[in-house]
């Protein structure tokens, strides 16, 4: 979008750095040597003496005891050397400056001889003359002289002066050694002479000072070529013409001066006491001509004039922060010309040395805090560390603190320590600055009189920081105020006014905010026509001219987009037009042609632009730093790289309208010359980055070419590098590597760029605090990132945290903002992925309307129109599959042919919006069979495919629905090339590069979906290649709690329907291998940080740093999961990171022999040996079949085919969970029997097949372990029987046993069991949890396990108040051996807050995965549904026996239903009398032979029920 630049006049006190002593007042000190001639012929005397005129604010009117006093004192101060006297005069007339009382001291000489300094010779006499001397400051180290001739015949010397001690520095001047030899009968009549005529000298000598410019040419022409006087006689001509040049500005005056002051230089030679003066006043000269006419040789040498004169003089000068200070001054005005920030640097070092000159109570210590807080301002701006700011503030406060109130410099103080506060404001987003910014304005309005003249400029402040505050909150009171006062301070400048421009200008920008925040047009046109009258005061050719030609054409656009005149648009263009010949050769504002172009699409607007900035080029030779800067209206800063840079932008833009890449190629090399002009330290080397970044963006959405993106990206990186933590454009720059990152994640897919764009958009968003007038922006990006991992991983987290995040950057736009479009759009974006993914149609309705209230405020010619048209369609289509509604489809297809004629060829999102009028018009073919709209969608889909090359992130995408297009088309007019073709671009799946996706997983989901229906050959190879993509997907998933709902749609029924489709291939096998491959993948997740590395840390060196290296990231991984499950934060930068570094590993590992397979899926020949100790029996469920496989462990699986359904076994499940549900509660006979029923059904169609061939397999009375998948896991297959007289059920032929899956039982078995002396259990009981009912038999359940194992092993006990969560939990991490008897909490909802019920609340199960055990061996959980996992995907067996096994527990006791309190005893009982071996020790590997024959035993004394309810998992 192209935004209005807004020129704002703005009329600020002090807004440069204010010079020392620009104002006359009272004291001079005067240096003063003198030699009395002593003999060894050094100066014997050398001091101050203070003169001149002491000036009241209220003087009196004759003289008073007071002048008196001062007088006097001075005179004491500075006793005389013999041969001097010094008398003070007291009187009271109209002195130059005002009127007032004055006091002065009279010096007196005797005509004689007398030594020369440093000589032993007797000099010559010195001419008698008598001079009235005049001094005052207006720059740091000027001095003026104004010298009126008396008596020349009378033997005297008279000083007198303006300038003080006590309001500025002392300026200091050498004065001539004076010889005296005088009789003292002499000099009494002298005195008696000079104190009756001073008064009329005094008065002789304020009636010449009309013109003292033509007094110093006299003197100077009496004191001709080789005169002692002369030096200074010119050094005085040359200030008095400096002076008035301060009154009338012309610059021959000034001129003339410059002159003059080289010429007394040129008489001072190396040594000569006036030397360093000499220098100072000539380079104070040289810099006000170069601020005149900006001769930059003028300011060079005024800087190296200001340098010597420094380095004559001693450190303890004391006027030393003066020449500090002036020096300082000329660097800070070099920087500003040149934009070397070493000037800069330079400057605030030497302001530095000025304040450290000036310590507390110093006269001159308020100056030096104001000048080095202003240098710091500005190094603040080009650097933007906020430090410098904060410095800046302080020194201004400290600067106010030293001007009392009533001071006449406590305006400007304010003033600056306003706008600083301002500044920081408008960085921080701190609304206090702002605040404290207009309480500060307001004091000082306070103190300006309404006659005061500078009132109507602090009524401008004032009006300006309300307008500030008004942008940020839109508090009308403010802009209101604002405006009150703007017209306040318009009347005060009526016409004639220098500032009247500058009023109208203001009251006009005000009017035109509030009629944003308003939309009343009469503010619109009273600012038009404000406007108007603001360029009727500027004459032609005034250089401020251009800013109210830019606020009216500014004012003209935005009526022309209420009114629609084009006239008002043809006036816009026109005034830019004048804005150029106020500067010729130069730009208009481009903007302004553009938006000509967008109304009216005539390219030779933007080719004007594009012309004009061919001209400025051609007027920046290469090397030369100033031709341009009339040209540029982009950067304030006169060099080649900024033409070079504007004629690259307005070649982007033409690239961007016509898709000529010439234009774009020519940009990128612009672009890059501009860059190499700028070195490291040049302040727009930031814009250089950025700028060239963005123009190799447009050119990869071309092209693709990947190098592009990443350069654009490295490009943006150095940028930010450029922006440490407290600058200005750090969130601006995190925004841009974020977006750029983004790009590259939409078109390559690199999960890893994902991650860290919402690390970045969250520092984005940090930086734009609440309240900050940016923060719509990155709570935008913020949501907007969110929801692309969302779509690619499928944590709903993720999705609800972008829906909160747009709704709080909608509630920040309000209906005028120019952001409120894309704000309602991307919201309702998120609302339909929410309905997509939980089916709430409030959120579908919803998306529509802020889809419809977008669209509104992008009417046609709008930029963001297409999306807007795209997105609405899309929602129609959404409610359409919801609720059939043929009108909402015709219009969704109606608005996705609006915005594909939007969506240009060329255009990144052009394949996106013909894959959705594809869609759409299939749908409708769906609906009413027309085949046109068929064959319209197949052809769209293929337009679409040929625009996602292969490594496009959505080439499966197009690939799948192409495909889907083209089996519609086979099953209507069965043409078989249709179905070869559709199944030939599913063959293309496998060869996906990039990180798999949710949308990559659904494609081969898709094709073996399809594979199945028509029944194709490639259907084995779509479920492999199905269960590889989700293999990948997982891995980006962390293996956290918080992601398990991602996983389980990710899984979903793939597993089973390949085992199914592979059985049916007779590839038994591969069934293992695939169904292992897609269950309990939660677990087998987590499983990889746990990998026996013994083999590994065998193999060698490299094995064992590897092993070493492996287990430490794990450790931290892991770690790092169990932090985000038990925080919100989102962790995932540090998670990718470390999963970065794990991969690393593994690949390295991979790379050693033997390890090739390191963590990949396990092939059957691994998966076998999981039979050693007996068959593990795979009852699968599946849509196509319902199968068992017996694997072994020397020959190849056994099938057993089932004559049964998936619907079946699951109306099976629904009716046995359904029984169980009040189990060990009830003991009714109809509910037994209904139970024995379901039993014989599993009999007759499952288990009994199965053991008529296991029979024929494995002896009786072996073991065999049970791994049944999707709706078996729920069934009691160990208690599967005929239920007969005479007949025997499954339990009286072999001993029973569960696993999740084949690895699980593998991990088992691996690991060792201690040694029988280290043994260690531990029973914890529970019979009275908190909120939970009481179980009266617990205590006498603990006490059972007491005395069955304790003569075994060491044993604990936890009993209610110490059965704790903590409590627990210190025992499981010390105790191989546990048996837990509390209440079991399931939650099928939320599977992994499934818990035991302690004293203090639940140990749940992502707690317990957590725990880091040692060795454990064996759990008995004597609780209810310990086997019960998450009701919506069984197999991935989430209950809390599993996380008991996954803890490492090798055998777990566990129940599927409820428990009954008063049999558990029995159970227990008999159970650990069978778990001792022969040797007397406890053996985890006989727990299953154990429950077995305790079972039997209690056959006929416990409920049937309870027979069975525990089984057992593991070795």
């Amino acid at each position: 979008m192209k935004l209005s630049i807004l020129y704002r006049v703005r009329v600020m006190l002090g807004q440069g750095i204010r010079a020392v002593g620009s104002q006359r007042v009272g004291w001079l000190s005067l240096p003063y040597e003198m030699n009395t001639g002593a003999e060894d012929g050094k100066t014997a005397w050398r001091g101050d003496i203070a003169v001149g005129t002491i000036r009241h604010n209220s003087p009196p009117a004759v003289p008073s005891a007071h002048h008196a006093t001062i007088a006097e004192a001075a005179g004491k101060r500075y006793a005389p050397p013999p041969g001097v006297f010094i008398l003070p005069i007291i009187g009271n007339d109209t002195v130059p400056h005002g009127r007032g009382g004055w006091c002065g001291l009279l010096v007196v000489r005797a005509c004689g001889q007398g030594g020369s300094r440093g000589s032993s010779e007797v000099a010559p006499p010195v001419d008698a003359e008598a001079y009235m001397d005049y001094y005052w400051c207006r720059w740091p180290g000027r001095q003026s002289f104004l010298r009126s001739q008396v008596r020349p015949d009378l033997p005297y010397y008279f000083a007198g002066s303006e300038a003080a001690r006590t309001r500025r520095r002392s300026t200091q001047i050498s004065a001539h050694s004076l010889s005296w030899d005088v009789c003292n009968f002499v000099l009494v009549v002298l005195l008696v002479v000079l104190v009756l005529l001073c008064p009329v000298f005094v008065f002789f000598h304020y009636n010449h000072m009309a013109d003292d410019v033509e007094q110093c040419r006299a003197i100077l022409q009496e004191c001709p070529p080789g005169s002692s006087l002369r030096p200074l006689s010119l050094y005085n001509l040359a200030n008095s013409l400096r002076d008035r040049f301060e009154q009338n500005h012309a610059l021959s005056d000034l001129d003339e001066a410059i002159e003059l002051h080289r010429v007394a230089l040129a008489l001072h030679p190396l040594g000569h006491s006036l030397l360093s003066s000499s220098l100072n006043d000539l380079a104070v000269s040289l810099h006000s001509r170069f601020k005149q006419q900006g001769v930059l040789s003028d300011l060079d040498e005024a800087i190296g004039l200001y340098g010597a004169a420094l380095a004559l003089e001693a450190p303890d000068y004391s006027s030393r922060s003066s020449y500090l200070n002036n020096l300082a001054i000329s660097h800070h005005d070099r920087f500003k010309q040149w934009g070397a920030l070493s000037d800069l640097v330079e400057a605030i070092e030497l302001h530095r040395a000025a304040l450290a000159l000036c310590p507390p109570g110093h006269p001159d210590r308020f100056i030096s805090l104001h000048n080095l807080g202003m240098s710091l301002h500005d190094r603040f701006e080009q650097q933007g560390a906020l430090s410098d700011l904060d410095e800046a503030i302080e020194l201004y406060r400290a600067a106010l603190i030293l001007y009392p109130l009533g001071h006449p410099d406590r305006l400007s103080s304010l003033g600056h320590l306003a706008i600083s506060l301002r500044v920081r404001f408008e960085q921080q987003g701190t609304l206090s600055d702002v605040d404290e910014a207009i309480e500060l304005h307001r004091t000082a309005l306070v103190l300006y009189p309404l006659d005061h003249p500078l009132r109507s400029s602090s009524l401008t402040n004032l009006a300006n920081r309300l307008h500030d505050r008004f942008e940020q909150q839109g508090a009308l009171s403010d802009v209101d105020e604002a405006i009150e006062l703007h017209r306040a301070a318009l009347a005060l400048r009526p016409p004639g006014h220098s500032d009247r421009s500058s009023s109208l200008d203001n009251l006009a920008i005000s009017l035109r905010a509030r009629f944003e925040h308003q939309g009343v047009l009469s503010d619109l046109d009273e600012a038009i026509e404000l406007y108007r009258d603001a360029l009727a005061v500027y004459p032609l050719g005034h250089s401020d001219r251009f800013i109210s030609l830019n606020g009216l054409a500014i004012s003209l656009r935005e009526r022309f987009e209420q009114r629609g005149s084009l006239s008002d648009l043809d006036e816009v263009i026109e005034l830019h037009r004048a804005a150029l010949a106020l500067r010729p050769p130069g730009t208009p504002d481009r903007s302004m042609l553009y938006d000509r172009f967008k109304q009216r699409r005539a390219l030779s607007d933007l080719s004007e632009v594009i012309e004009l900035h061919r001209a400025a080029l051609v007027l920046c030779p290469l090397g030369h730093p100033d031709r341009s800067k009339p040209l540029s209206n982009l950067a304030s800063h006169p060099d080649r790289s900024t033409s070079l840079n504007n004629l690259a932008i307005s070649l982007d833009d033409r690239f961007e309208q016509r898709g000529a890449l010439p234009d774009l190629n020519e940009a990128i090399e612009l672009h890059r010359a501009a860059l190499a002009l700028r070195p490291p330290d040049h302040p727009k080397l930031f814009t250089s980055f950025n700028n060239l970044a963005a123009s190799l963006h447009s050119r990869f959405e071309q092209l693709g070419t990947p190098s592009d993106m990443d350069e654009a990206i490295e490009l943006h990186q150095a940028a930010l590098a450029l922006c440490p933590p407290g600058h200005p454009d750090r969130s601006m720059s995190l925004n841009n590597l974020a977006i750029s990152l983004q790009d590259r994640f939409e078109q390559l897919g690199g999960l890893s760029d994902l991650d860290e764009i919402i690390e970045l958009n969250r520092a984005a968003l940090a930086l734009r605090p609440p309240g900050h007038p940016d923060r719509p922006l990155p709570l935008d990006n913020l949501a907007i990132s969110l929801r692309a991992r969302f779509e690619q991983r499928g944590v709903p987290s993720d999705l609800d945290e972008a829906i909160e995040l747009h709704r709080a950057a909608l509630t920040l736009c309000s209906p005028s903002h120019s952001f409120r479009p894309l704000s309602l759009n991307n919201l309702a974006i998120s609302l339909h992925s929410r309905f997509e993914e939980r089916g709430a149609l409030s959120d579908l309705n919803e998306a529509i309307e802020l889809h419809r209230a977008a669209l509104a405020l992008c009417p046609p010619g709008r930029s963001h129109r297409s999306s807007s048209l795209n997105n609405l369609a899309s929602s129609l289509r959404a409610r359409f599959k919801q609720q059939g509604s043929l009108s909402d489809l015709d219009e969704a297809i109606e608005l996705h042919r609006a915005a594909l004629s939007l969506f240009l060829p060329g255009h990144p999102d052009r394949s996106m919006s013909l894959n959705n009028l594809a869609i759409s018009l299939r749908d409708r073919f769906e609906q009413l069979a027309a085949l046109s709209d068929l064959d319209e969608a197949t052809e769209l889909h293929r337009a679409a495919l040929a625009l996602r090359p292969r490594g496009h992130p959505d080439r499966s995408m197009s690939l799948n629905n192409l495909a889907i297009s083209l089996q519609a088309k086979f099953e209507q007019q069965n043409v078989s090339s249709d179905l070869e073709e559709a199944f030939m671009l599913y063959l293309q799946l496998p060869e996906v590069s990039h990180a798999i996706s949710r949308g990559d997983l659904h494609a081969a989901k898709s094709w073996a979906t399809s594979a199945e229906e028509l029944n194709h050959s490639s259907a084995l190879v779509a479920y492999q290649t199905t269960l590889k993509f989700l293999d990948q997907h997982i891995v980006v998933l962390s293996s956290s709690s918080r992601h398990f709902d991602a996983v389980r749609a990710a899984t979903s029924s793939i597993a089973m329907d390949a085992f199914s489709c592979s059985v049916r291939n007779g590839v038994l096998t591969t069934a293992v291998e695939l169904v292992e491959q897609g269950r309990a993948v939660f677990w087998t997740q987590l499983a990889r940080f746990r990998t026996p590395l013994n083999d590994l840390s065998a193999s060698g060196d490299d094995g064992q740093a590897l092993a070493e290296e492996f287990k430490q990231l794990s450790f931290r991984l892991r770690t790092m999961l169990d932090a985000l499950d038990a925080s919100p934060e989102d962790r995932s930068s540090q998670i990718r990171q470390l999963t970065t570094q794990w991969d690393a590993v593994i690949s390295r590992i991979r790379m050693l022999p033997a390890f090739s397979r390191f963590l990949l899926p396990p092939l059957f020949c691994d998966l076998q040996k999981a039979a050693e100790d007996g068959p593990v029996i795979i009852i699968n469920a599946s849509r196509y079949s319902c199968d068992a496989l017996i694997v072994l462990s020397s020959r190849d699986p056994v099938h057993v085919s089932l004559d049964i359904t998936q619907a079946e076994v699951s109306e099976l499940t629904s009716t046995f969970q359904s029984l169980t549900t009040h189990a060990g509660i009830s003991d009714h006979r109809t509910e037994l029997n209904k139970i024995v029923g379901v039993l014989r059904k599993l009999w007759g169609r499952i288990v009994g097949p199965i053991l008529q061939v296991l029979r024929k397999l494995i002896p009786r009375g072996s073991r065999i372990w049970w791994c049944p998948t999707a709706e078996f896991t729920l069934l009691p297959l160990h208690a599967a029987g005929p239920y007969e007289p005479k007949s025997h059920n499954f339990s009286h032929f072999y001993i029973s046993s569960y696993t999740p899956t084949l690895a699980a039982l593998i991990r088992a078995r691996r690991q060792g069991s201690r040694d029988a002396s280290a043994q260690h259990f531990v029973a914890i009981g529970q019979s009275r949890p908190d909120g939970a009912k009481e179980l009266q038999c617990v205590t006498a359940e603990i006490d059972i396990v007491a005395q069955r194992v304790v003569p075994f092993c060491s044993f604990t006990s936890l009993a209610d108040s110490d059965a704790t969560v903590q409590g627990a939990f210190d025992a499981l991490s010390q105790k191989q051996w546990l048996h837990l008897a509390c209440h079991g909490m399931p939650n099928r909802q939320e599977p992994f807050e499934s818990s035991f019920a302690m004293h203090n609340g639940p140990l749940m199960i992502r707690d317990i995965i957590r725990t880091r055990l040692q060795d454990p061996e064996f759990a008995f959980l004597s609780a209810c549904h310990t086997t019960v996992g998450d009701k919506k995907s069984p197999d991935e067996a989430i209950h809390l026996a599993a996380a008991m096994q996954f803890s490492g527990f090798r055998s777990v006791i566990g129940s599927m239903w409820s428990v009954d309190d008063n049999v558990a005893g029995q159970i227990v009982s008999l159970f650990y009398d069978n778990l001792v071996d022969d040797s007397g020790r406890l053996d985890c590997k006989r727990a299953a032979g154990a429950l077995h024959k305790a079972v039997k035993t209690l056959r006929k004394q416990i409920p049937f029920e309870q027979q069975i309810v525990f089984v057992h998992i593991g070795v």
